[in-house]
């Protein structure tokens, strides 16, 4: 099931997402939130009189990084022997069609499309064969990064964690095998990054117990996966897309920060 957070005539609400091509797409509005048990109201609307939100509003975003070997070399860097995470805040989260706004105390901006994990359930300490219990679904991510700042500061909380530099969407989706599905970059219609899933080097299971050794992670935190090999430069003007099979595709434009 796709699962949507939309807005329409003030309103807030989640729907699920029925129906397919861009004309004929409704949302069934769903009562209470759903990460419980939840009921379709039965109430549709057709999606192209909503604006689509972040599909969750989390309470922190985890992300990995350098979790794809190509990646990590064409950055010139190892693989690291454990995973390496840092976080991103909630006031970067953007949804789709929301501009990406170009930092000023930047100037070299790259994209990095991922595959993101959304947490359906408190959780801590989650052993490996639980994993799947408490995860609620899968939606697209971009890791949007001030690649000359990661470079010149020890720690990426600027580079990566600066405001609308974490954008999500269009929806969840539930009912997703992530093991092996394809992620794809475009920039203004030309491909950047192209890769798999099946090539990360840590799998979700093992990102989710390591990560839940350290943290308790509540509904609608999301997990950011890592990047493909593919990465590049974005500049103001530019439409970024991102696209991974079974999903979606989630579609930002750069703008200059006002």
């Amino acid at each position: 099931m796709r699962i949507a957070r939309f807005s329409i005539d003030g309103n807030v609400a989640f729907g699920a997402v029925e129906g397919e091509g861009p004309d004929g797409l409704v949302l069934d509005i769903i009562k209470g939130i759903p990460y419980t048990d939840f009921e379709l109201s039965g109430t549709k609307v057709p999606l192209s009189k909503v604006r689509l939100l972040p599909p969750v509003l989390p309470n922190k975003v985890v992300a990995i990084g350098r979790n794809y070997a190509e990646h990590a070399r064409e950055l010139g860097n190892e693989v690291p022997e454990v995973p390496i995470t840092f976080f991103k805040p909630t006031t970067s989260v953007i949804g789709p069609g929301d501009a990406i706004q170009y930092p000023s105390f930047s100037d070299e901006l790259h994209h990095e499309a991922e595959l993101a994990v959304v947490i359906g359930r408190m959780c801590r300490e989650v052993p490996r064969e639980r994993v799947k219990d408490v995860v609620f679904g899968y939606t697209c991510a971009n890791d949007v990064t001030a690649r000359d700042v990661q470079k010149r500061e020890k720690q990426w909380a600027r580079a990566k964690g600066f405001d609308t530099s974490c954008p999500l969407g269009p929806w969840v989706e539930t009912d997703l095998d992530p093991a092996d599905v394809t992620i794809q970059c475009t920039v203004n219609g030309e491909q950047r990054q192209l890769g798999r899933t099946s090539d990360m080097i840590r799998s979700i299971e093992d990102l989710v117990v390591h990560i839940t050794e350290a943290m308790t992670l509540l509904p609608g935190d999301v997990i950011l996966t890592g990047t493909p090999a593919g990465v590049g430069p974005l500049n103001v003007g530019d439409e970024v897309a991102v696209t991974i099979e079974g999903i979606g595709t989630l579609t930002n434009k750069v703008i200059k920060r006002g």
